[in-house]
């Protein structure tokens, strides 16, 4: 890399609209859903494209690593997704849950470029006081992973106070819970599976397939290297700080391995009018004319999840309200911005009444600047479409919202 790469001049200057068109491509969100059936290669495609799929605990709709598939593809059984991430027969797994983004599922073929991270994690993350405050228990769990697993943190617990194998109560399920983590982070274990969500941890020669295991780990430089080549690829566009935050990288070694990607004609520098920052754009990447696709977006997907590149592509100010007091939410606790060609023009509160069979729109809004009967006749093709795949029969839309009172005339209208 040399001085003059580093701050090579742009190779071109293209226009916010450009910008966002390139941005919506290379998510896979330019163009209508086929209504074709997904099935396993479908899903294996998906995520070599946008590279991660985001796990998260909140299931007021739907567990977050299953949204973005829907977005993209409409209506498929989870299943699909749950067999090649979580499979009964190791041989058959496509994807595996590491610490990518955050908590992620990414493909099989990333894991050796993610073992500097569990490396470094060996030490950062090593929980000290429990180890010492518990002499032995991190070698115990270990031994119950590799007699019992898949196993989770609770059934680690319940072995260790069995008879026999300590004593009862001594093994605080905390620090099992904790440890057991940390194990997973550095990479002695992985998850197997889930149990009600709950992962279920096993050493990882029994879950990582051989062929992976004996590929060479890469040096860390050129692990960041493949892993911003991929985000530049997933993202299409973006500032070093975007391409840094997909695989939560550092915006120094994402700009230092930028350098190199550009020196090797992979990436770009591009200007964006109105950006101030230095830009980069895949040199692959799409940049349509139009965009036609429609699509309600989880908190979670990759095209929305770093807010600042949001609000400067789209001008959506967007954050997640599930932590702030419900008095002070503006928006609504589990929002969902929806996309129409290249702009958002509406966001919803959704839940999943399963009691009832119903989608609740607990809040519905207008983005400024757009227009109302579009985001209305957008917004109920898409919830009809999310209420199909949840297996819910009914919608219901809430007073919330300056959409609300039209959105309920139209689906009243479809009701009846």
């Amino acid at each position: 890399m040399s001085p003059s790469t580093a701050a090579a001049p742009p190779a071109l200057t293209i226009t916010a609209a450009q910008a966002r068109r390139t941005a919506i491509a290379a998510q896979g969100l330019h163009r209508r859903r086929t209504g074709t059936s997904p099935h396993r290669g479908t899903f294996a495609k998906l995520v070599d494209r946008i590279g991660v799929l985001q796990i998260d605990s909140v299931n007021v709709l739907a567990r977050a690593h299953y949204l973005p598939a829907f977005s993209r593809l409409g209506a498929y059984r989870p299943e699909l997704l749950d067999d090649i991430a979580w499979p009964k027969r190791n041989k058959d797994r496509v994807l595996l849950e590491s610490w990518a983004h955050v908590a992620s599922l990414v493909e099989l073929d990333l894991e050796p470029a993610l073992r500097f991270r569990q490396q470094a994690m060996r030490e950062r993350w090593r929980p000290r006081d429990l180890i010492d405050a518990n002499p032995g228990l991190l070698e115990r769990i270990v031994e119950v992973i590799d007699e019992q697993g898949p196993i989770s943190a609770g059934g680690i617990e319940k072995v260790l106070d069995a008879p026999g194998r300590g004593r009862p109560g001594w093994w605080e399920w905390s620090a099992t819970k904790r440890i057991s983590e940390y194990l997973f982070l550095s990479g002695v274990t992985s998850v197997a599976g889930r149990r009600s969500f709950e992962r279920l941890y096993d050493l990882r020669e029994r879950v990582v397939p051989q062929h992976i295991r004996e590929l060479a780990a890469p040096e860390p430089d050129d692990a960041r290297r493949t892993l911003v080549q991929r985000a530049i690829r997933h993202h299409g566009i973006g500032t070093a700080g975007d391409i840094a935050d997909y695989y939560r990288l550092g915006v120094a070694d994402t700009q230092r391995a930028l350098a190199d990607l550009i020196e090797s004609g992979t990436v770009l520098p591009v200007a964006v009018s109105g950006w101030k920052d230095r830009v980069y754009l895949d040199a692959e990447a799409a940049m349509p004319r139009k965009v036609d696709g429609r699509a309600l977006l989880c908190p979670f997907d990759p095209l929305i999840w770093h807010r600042p590149r949001t609000e400067r592509l789209f001008g959506l100010h967007y954050r997640i309200e599930i932590y702030t007091p419900e008095p002070l939410r503006k928006y609504g606790y589990y929002v969902f911005p929806l996309l129409v060609g290249d702009e958002f023009v509406g966001r919803f509160d959704l839940k999943a009444d399963r009691a009832d069979g119903t989608l609740l729109v607990q809040a519905s809004w207008c983005e400024p600047g757009a227009d109302p009967q579009v985001a209305c006749e957008a917004a109920v093709v898409e919830l009809a479409e999310m209420a199909r795949w949840l297996g819910l029969p009914r919608i219901v839309v809430k007073d919330r919202g300056d959409l609300a009172r039209r959105l309920q005339g139209v689906v009243r209208t479809l009701s009846g």
